[in-house]
């Protein structure tokens, strides 16, 4: 699994999240209430998917004023979906997850 993960650009640690099943808060900025809905030692990882979001271009002055051409880059992120202890599912950003060692 790890392999195939990581063929498709998938980050080392993402990677080794995946094929353990597992996860934990990589730290503590994540609300206590929402992290009371998880285990706190083994959150069970359901699914993962790359999330690409597309950035801006504006080439009209009028639109944002003083900038002929405004960019704001693409973003590629890496979608992690938790199972809260009720069964629930949640969405979260990779950043925020660490494998359970």
């Amino acid at each position: 699994m790890t392999e195939k993960a990581l063929q498709a650009g998938m980050p080392v640690d993402l990677a080794t999240m995946v094929e353990c099943g597992y996860a934990i808060w990589a730290t503590d900025t994540v609300d206590e209430t929402l992290r009371a809905r998880f285990d706190r030692e083994h959150i069970p990882v359901v699914s993962v998917r790359n999330v690409r979001v597309w950035g801006l271009q504006v080439d009209d002055e009028r639109e944002l004023p003083g900038h002929e051409r405004t960019q704001v880059p693409d973003e590629e992120l890496w979608e992690v979906n938790l199972e809260a202890k009720n069964g629930s599912k949640y969405a979260f950003d990779s950043t925020l997850l660490k494998s359970v060692p």
